[in-house]
């Protein structure tokens, strides 16, 4: 791998090293054979101990990685057919959220998420994921025509926050993201969101009222970035690794408070390591919850979600 975050430099000096012997093995000059399985084990060692303990921040740091798979990399790994739906009927299309019908093992689903871009031009066009208020609205109109179908939908959150400017405010970016809560809470049709990368804020909550929420290992979920919860705080923003463990925003903490119904597995590193992989994972926890929500009769299912998200912040005091 190239660069890393600074928790990884262990790995990326073993990796560099296996790099120069296995050019040298090429070279046929020296027999360093051994060398190299010596220290593949001990890459194998490092790998293991690192991601095995990371902090909220190093989650959050990964979560953020440029090279993580995106909303469109996982309908182009998991779905066929997909045909991408666009504009809110109102204003205009935003990029930042995309959507569409698709075909999932032989089921049609409705799919939303935010969509990040991979280089400047595209994160320019993307928004960089932040989306504008029609991103809501077409988010919106896309979950009613599930409804109408009788389609499941699966959202897919990734994503900083709403955008916050001027613009976005006129357009009423709070009463765009109110009305998918209150469309979402009485939706007559399955949802199932999960969180692949950043979930930040009203941002990620405006597609994210579902029937099952699914968490990659290493995304984060939060009423607020780190960085911003230690401007606030402690005026100070060098202080997120401190905010993000304060916080409680990594996915073992969010099961342990019923904020999500189920952690995902990814590749050892991180779901950038290996797409095909972590798009399986996802992929089989979508399944079986479709499969678990196709059980539940349409009528119970808005009951049960109410329920589910009455129940989020009970506490009992002796």
């Amino acid at each position: 791998m190239n660069g890393g975050f600074d928790f990884e430099k262990p790995i990326v000096e073993l990796e560099g090293e296996i790099g120069r012997l296995r050019a040298l093995a090429g070279e046929g000059t020296v027999d360093v054979a051994a060398e190299i399985e010596s220290l593949q084990k001990k890459l194998d060692a490092a790998r293991r101990d690192i991601y095995g303990n990371l902090t909220p921040w190093q989650r959050v740091q990964i979560a953020r990685h440029p090279q993580r798979p995106y909303t469109l990399d996982y309908v182009r790994l998991m779905t066929e057919g997909f045909i991408e739906l666009a504009g809110d009927r109102f204003f205009a299309n935003d990029q930042a959220i995309v959507g569409g019908v698709a075909r999932l093992e032989g089921r049609t689903v409705v799919v939303v998420g935010q969509q990040k871009g991979r280089d400047t031009k595209e994160n320019l066009l993307r928004n960089f994921g932040s989306a504008h208020p029609e991103g809501y609205r077409k988010a919106y109109r896309l979950m009613r025509l599930a409804e109408k179908f009788r389609l499941p939908v699966v959202s897919f959150i990734d994503t900083p926050g709403a955008y916050p400017g001027i613009g976005a405010e006129e357009r009423g970016q709070a009463e765009a993201i109110a009305c998918n809560l209150r469309a979402m809470a009485a939706l007559e049709t399955p949802i199932v969101a999960v969180i692949i990368g950043e979930g930040g804020s009203g941002g990620a909550l405006g597609i994210g009222v579902g029937d099952e929420v699914l968490m990659l290992e290493n995304a984060y979920y939060s009423v607020i970035s780190p960085e911003g919860c230690a401007a606030i705080l402690w005026k100070d923003q060098s202080k997120a690794a401190e905010a993000a463990s304060t916080l409680r925003i990594s996915p073992r903490e969010l099961l342990e408070l019923d904020v999500i119904d189920l952690i995902v597995p990814e590749p050892l590193g991180g779901a950038h390591r290996n797409y095909e992989l972590a798009a399986r994972e996802v992929k089989a926890a979508l399944l079986g919850a479709l499969d678990r929500l196709g059980r539940v009769p349409p009528g119970d299912l808005v009951r049960r979600r109410y329920e589910k998200y009455r129940r989020i912040g009970s506490f009992t005091e002796e």
